[in-house]
């Protein structure tokens, strides 16, 4: 069970703990600079951006947006020693409840291709795989290149 874990919205003090737990759950990719994507939620919605405590360790973050059509969620992780005690769904749950009352009539995510658990846990959760393309553009880099 989650009784142990509370969930509240980041916290600067948060940085190194969050990054290091993306780097540990391999959401790192060295063209997006974590610590620039903290900044940058910071500045929109930042009560969107959660973390999860657990005896005063952070075991788990969600970065949720929405920009009047649809939410987003990004950054969802739990810590490989969290897993499997319900820390995921509680996130998301909470994501998804601050979403809600915003007005977001529908949240979309992205999975790298191939990630079969976390298909599994989304489609566990109630969510569905839409035969979409997705696209993109990268207007600034964060590795300098």
């Amino acid at each position: 069970m989650i009784d142990s874990f509370s969930i509240r919205s980041y916290d600067p003090t948060d940085e190194t703990a969050v990054v290091t737990l993306w780097e540990s759950c391999g959401l790192t990719r060295p063209w997006n600079d974590p610590r620039k994507d903290i900044l940058r939620k910071l500045k929109i919605q930042a009560d969107l951006f959660l973390v999860a405590e657990s005896g005063g360790t952070i075991a788990g973050s969600v970065m949720a947006g929405y920009e009047g059509h649809r939410g987003w969620i990004n950054y969802l992780a739990v810590s490989p020693q969290h897993r499997g005690r319900g820390l995921g769904r509680a996130l998301m749950a909470e994501a998804e409840r601050r979403l809600l009352a915003l007005g977001c009539p529908k949240i979309n995510l992205q999975v790298r291709h191939g990630n079969a658990d976390v298909l599994a846990f989304y489609e566990r959760l109630g969510y569905a795989t839409e035969e979409l393309v997705s696209m993109g553009k990268r207007l600034a880099r964060d590795d300098g290149a």
